[in-house]
């Protein structure tokens, strides 16, 4: 998985690392559990903006009672129903599906 500094995700999103990390803190962005905030998947970002429906999906998994791990794991687990893991099928505009399933497994 390629990851990205806050610095670098500032410079593809066009704002200040300051403004990444207020993202990382609000639960519109995450960043790999354990790095300290310094990495965030470059999957996490299409077209010079954060994924349309990342932050909503986070926040109905952390609503659910997901640690930031689970939610981070949940995130990358190959699904062969999908197929593939729940962030190439919100790449792929699938985002109705994945988001029925985690609104599945929080509740």
């Amino acid at each position: 998985m390629e990851t990205l500094t806050p610095a670098e995700v500032a410079a593809a999103l066009g704002v200040s690392p300051n403004k990444v990390r207020q993202l990382v803190r609000e639960g519109k962005l995450m960043a790999v559990p354990g790095s300290g905030n310094s990495r965030i998947p470059a999957d996490f970002l299409q077209d010079g903006a954060v994924l349309r429906h990342l932050p909503g999906l986070i926040t109905v998994l952390k609503d659910g009672g997901f640690t930031d791990a689970e939610v981070f794991e949940w995130l990358f687990r190959e699904d062969e129903s999908l197929p593939g893991t729940p962030v190439e099928a919100l790449r792929g505009d699938r985002h109705t599906e994945v988001t029925r399933r985690a609104q599945a497994l929080a509740f």
